[in-house]
């Protein structure tokens, strides 16, 4: 059977998160101990105390997702027995947004560090192209692309709006200046579609707005390292996440990561660079990411992180598609049961 691991993205965070993991297992503490440290955030006391209006930063839930997510991985890793290892090690991995980094980690393309620093450095300067254009995002539900780009430019009037997340079959987010999100928001009935509401979020995610963030993503990328996938035991920082009698990682040379704005493997790691900058004003491309690996013979993907927001776009994409949430100490004790 293939598989493939699904990272989620910004959204994704709530108060608690990682907590039962950190008190169960120490693979979990390690990760939470060195995200800290990486970070300069007090990523422990903000994923578990909150409060929710600072972990919903952008600049501070995008470490804090990544972290627990990170976390769930270091306890597979020290959990599972080579048989359990071999049986889990996933065909693909694709992450929402943010996730694509993880996903990146997974597939040991990224140490762990570098992550930490880029995923900071790329949650501050959204932060700040958000804070320096008013602007927001929109969910229409039942419009389809070419019908969701209709309303963009009907509704921009001269002002930034863009489709910015496909997310999955009739559902798209818009991107743009708040005022020409309003005006979508106004005009979505006519052109079809049966819901249209305002995000919470702090800006035009994935569109042209952010382009200062991705000049500043750019420079930070620069310093980090990217290498094809590696199917060997963990050194470096995946040995420090790793629990001590591990002996190998899920990563391998078949394992592909899928780029979020081609909804293709990346296929050199040299283009990782390219497709993460690009990632920050070009439209997220989930719904084809998942048909791309439905199409591969996909049939189990792992949740892997906070929250179950990708196994609910799975259900809109492929009903038929078995998705395994792994975001707490009771979905990893199944899996080591395996339930």
């Amino acid at each position: 059977m293939k598989t493939a691991f699904l990272f989620p993205g910004q959204g994704a965070q709530h108060v608690g998160m990682g907590k039962d993991l950190y008190e169960a297992f120490a693979a979990a503490r390690r990760v939470f101990d060195l995200a800290a440290e990486a970070s300069g955030l007090p990523l422990r006391e903000l994923c578990f105390d909150g409060p929710e209006t600072e972990l919903a930063r952008t600049d501070v839930c995008q470490p804090a997702i990544f972290t627990v997510s990170a976390a769930v991985l270091a306890c597979m890793d020290g959990l599972l027995d080579p048989p359990q290892v071999l049986a889990m090690r996933p065909d693909y991995m694709a992450g929402l947004s943010l996730g694509e980094y993880t996903a990146l980690y997974a597939a040991d393309m990224i140490d762990f560090a570098d992550v930490l620093r880029l995923v900071a450095r790329r949650g501050a300067a959204m932060q700040a192209a958000a804070t320096a254009v008013p602007s927001g995002m929109l969910a229409v539900v039942g419009l389809d692309e070419a019908k969701a780009g209709e309303l963009c430019r009907s509704a921009a009037e001269g002002q930034v709006l863009a489709c910015a997340n496909f997310n999955c079959p009739g559902q798209v987010v818009l991107s743009g200046q708040i005022e020409a999100c309003r005006r979508a928001e106004a005009q979505a009935p006519g052109f079809g579609a049966s819901a249209a509401k305002m995000l919470d979020v702090a800006g035009a995610f994935h569109s042209r707005i952010m382009a200062p963030a991705a000049e500043q993503l750019c420079e930070a990328l620069d310093a980090a390292g990217f290498r094809a996938p590696r199917g060997r035991p963990p050194s470096g920082d995946r040995a420090a996440l790793a629990e001590p009698e591990m002996g190998q990682e899920f990563a391998s040379d078949r394992t592909e990561v899928i780029s979020n704005v081609e909804a293709m493997p990346y296929g050199c790691p040299c283009r990782a660079k390219q497709l993460l900058v690009a990632q920050l004003t070009s439209p997220v491309r989930w719904q084809q990411s998942m048909e791309y690996m439905l199409a591969q013979g996909v049939e189990r993907f792992y949740e892997v992180g906070p929250g179950r927001v990708l196994a609910g776009l799975m259900r809109r994409i492929n009903r038929k598609a078995e998705v395994i949430c792994l975001n707490s100490v009771k979905a990893v004790e199944n899996l080591l049961a395996g339930e």
